[in-house]
């Protein structure tokens, strides 16, 4: 166990990433506990561990190696098997389990992308909360320029957490609000700039252009912006996550991943699956609405409570 997650404050992390996880974790414990109730974990009955792990999204290729793994017929009880597949599932993850924000620029520039109903708004609400509670200063930027209500939502979110927050009319350039974003953020010594933009569906190309055109306009300011593409993922929508994750790789540079709603869904395997195929960071990851619900990815943690193992 990591040792953050001995400590009080994380431990509550542990309790609420465990609780998130029970429905992937549930169901993966479920068939798992079948087959070892059935005798010991023989190679003629590895197809069901695969099985079980495709359920739960964790991809082809992976699953496959933690079958081959727990069907060799060594393992006898329920707590070795489940230690194997938090193991394997640690080799995966552990890789691209970093930080946000590493020494260096200032502003460090995060351009926030996503579909509709990602999470993109919230999760960068939760993000400004966590890093004023780190000391850092803050500013965000509101990109979604198409909705009223996501500039409304991304004010109030300022309130919330005392960072200010740079918008404009509905309907405004979304590039051109970004430039001028990055210039106030400069100009004030902010620490931090959390840029969001309008949802977009992976197939919409001249949404997916506007989103390029962010990126070209950023460096006209800054030639290194931005510093971090975050793309923000649902993990309810299972396998077309990796959909996603390909075209926002292609068209806006995207440099890490935070995940979603893991609470949501019996499939929270597909983070396995993304890492595997796609190798990027992982910073955070969300189990539920409140502000504490979103924290850094680790991959120790992860993976014993997608195994369903106890603290």
């Amino acid at each position: 166990m990591n040792d953050s997650v001995k400590e009080g404050g994380a431990k509550s992390w542990w309790q609420r990433l465990t609780g998130g996880l029970k429905r992937t974790s549930g169901s993966l414990g479920a068939t798992i506990t079948d087959l070892v109730m059935r005798g010991p974990l023989a190679p003629e009955r590895i197809v069901e561990i695969e099985e079980a792990l495709i359920r739960a999204d964790l991809g082809v290729d992976v699953a496959t190696a933690m079958a081959t793994t727990m069907g060799d017929g060594r393992y006898k009880n329920l707590a070795e098997v489940k230690a194997v597949l938090a193991a394997e599932v640690e080799k995966v993850l552990a890789p691209v389990a970093k930080p946000l924000i590493p020494t260096g620029a200032k502003p460090f520039v995060i351009l926030v992308v996503g579909v509709n109903g990602s999470g993109k708004t919230t999760t960068i609400g939760k993000l400004a909360a966590r890093f004023r509670a780190e000391g850092r200063s803050v500013m965000l930027a509101a990109g979604d320029t198409f909705r009223a209500a996501a500039i409304d939502q991304l004010k109030i979110w300022g309130q919330r957490t005392g960072a200010p927050v740079f918008a404009r009319q509905p309907g405004a350039d979304a590039a051109g609000l970004a430039f001028d974003a990055l210039e106030a953020a400069r100009a004030q010594g902010v620490d931090v700039l959390l840029v969001d933009t309008a949802g977009r569906l992976q197939n919409r190309a001249e949404l997916m252009g506007e989103l390029e055109k962010i990126v070209r306009v950023m460096k006209k300011v800054d030639a290194t912006a931005p510093h971090a593409v975050l793309l923000v993922l649902d993990a309810t929508v299972g396998q077309n996550a990796l959909s996603q994750v390909d075209v926002f790789l292609k068209t806006a540079g995207v440099t890490g991943l935070a995940m979603t709603k893991l609470d949501g869904t019996a499939r929270g395997g597909i983070l396995v699956a993304i890492a595997a195929k796609y190798r990027l960071p992982v910073h955070f990851i969300g189990v539920g609405e409140g502000v504490d619900d979103l924290a850094p990815f680790t991959a120790a943690d992860f993976a014993r409570a997608i195994a369903g193992m106890e603290n």
